[in-house]
């Protein structure tokens, strides 16, 4: 990959003060501790929900809400399919179903893989972006390859916002790396500065952030 020209933020994410209420979240290797970490840094009062995409297997029949939310305040569910959508939710995508919102609710389905995998982050962040535009937050953390770059582009395209974890804080820095060298993201921040940002977003709040480094792609 060449590197892309970044643009440096020097004023803040969502100056319009939209209530950014709809979370969506991805990632692959190195995801569970990141995804617990940054769910035990979020308020059981948080004004929006949240849908999670970590690449797993289809033999990996275990749930894992228990241990994703461990440390959360807030309430952690693997879904069933029709379940509503509820503030103060994560949703986790379950082993060997792409997850998607639609109508207020949850969609599972067992269609074609995605970046070899299923659940992939591109089916969630496409749906929410189609489903709820600007109201969307889409945030991409450590993984290999690409998966969640499409879904940013998506995201952005419909007037929501993208984050993405610093690289060089990422485990596996793949994955924000593709988005942020494709996308037009808003910022690349460490998990606590996400999940303030998270929560100010929800609330209709405007983020204010330095001058971000351009990563080496």
């Amino acid at each position: 990959m060449g590197q892309r020209k970044w643009d440096p933020m020097s004023v803040s994410i969502n100056p319009e003060k939209i209530a950014r209420d709809v979370i969506v979240v991805g990632a692959s290797a190195g995801g569970i501790h990141t995804v617990i970490e940054l769910l035990s840094r979020l308020p059981e009062d948080l004004p929006a929900f949240m849908g999670v995409v970590i690449h797993r297997g289809a033999v990996s029949k275990s749930n894992w809400s228990t241990s994703l939310g461990m440390k959360a305040k807030l309430r952690v569910v693997e879904p069933a399919n029709g379940d509503s959508l509820m503030r103060g939710v994560v949703y986790i995508a379950p082993a060997d179903c792409h997850m998607t919102f639609e109508h207020d609710s949850i969609s599972l389905d067992g269609g074609a893989k995605e970046h070899r995998t299923r659940p992939a982050v591109d089916p969630l962040f496409t749906s929410a972006a189609l489903a709820y535009g600007p109201r969307v937050v889409g945030v991409v953390l450590t993984g290999g390859g690409h998966d969640g770059m499409q879904g940013l582009l998506a995201i952005t395209t419909a007037g929501g916002l993208s984050l993405v974890q610093k690289p060089s804080e990422a485990e596996h820095a793949s994955m924000p790396e593709y988005a942020i060298a494709h996308d037009h993201v808003r910022a690349m921040l460490t998990v606590d500065e996400i999940s303030d940002a998270l929560l100010l977003l929800a609330r209709g709040g405007a983020v204010p952030i330095g001058a971000a480094e351009a990563p080496k792609i």
